[in-house]
Parts: C-alpha cells; structure tokens; sequence
C-alpha cells in the first residue's frame, strides 16, 4: 500500500486498516525506512493477548528492557548490512 502525505503532512489510513489495527501507532525512525506499529490501549495487555502465558512471570520492566535491547540489535545489524551494501 502507498500513500502521500497532505500539504501538512498528514497520512490517511484506509478504513480497513484502521479497524483491522485501530486508531493510535508509533512511528519508528529507522536508517532505512520509517514503520508504524499499532499500539494497543493498554500495550501490556496486548502482549499478554499475543503471547498468551508465556510471560506471566516477567515483569513489565524486564519486558521493556528485552524489548529496547532486541529493537537495538535489529537496528545496528541493519545499519551493518546497509554500510557493506555501500561498500560493495
């Protein structure tokens, strides 16, 4: 899917995409690209919902901490790759 931004920048998502996701995203900044991803109302209660017991132990920091740590490595690995692609 394609989409423009208007004259202040803005990006309209489909109908569809906004109820199949909902309403709130964060956008991330990377080298390569910029995503969005749906946020949840309640982010930890989604999680819970998407991995079911597998974290029922872990607390919520532990899991942010995981989280920021695996989204850092993907991010140096892929400004690696970049940087060999240009060398190349």
């Amino acid at each position: 899917m394609s989409k423009s931004t208007d004259e202040r920048g803005r990006i309209y998502l489909p109908k569809d995409v906004r109820e199949r996701f909902g309403d709130q995203y964060r956008i991330v900044e990377l080298p390569s690209h910029v995503a969005l991803f749906p946020v949840d109302e309640d982010p930890l209660e989604g999680l819970q919902a998407a991995v079911g017991d597998a974290f029922v132990e872990t607390e919520a920091d532990e899991l942010k901490a995981d989280a920021r740590e695996g989204i850092s490595r993907e991010v140096r690995e892929e400004s690696q790759d970049r940087s060999r692609d240009d060398a190349e």
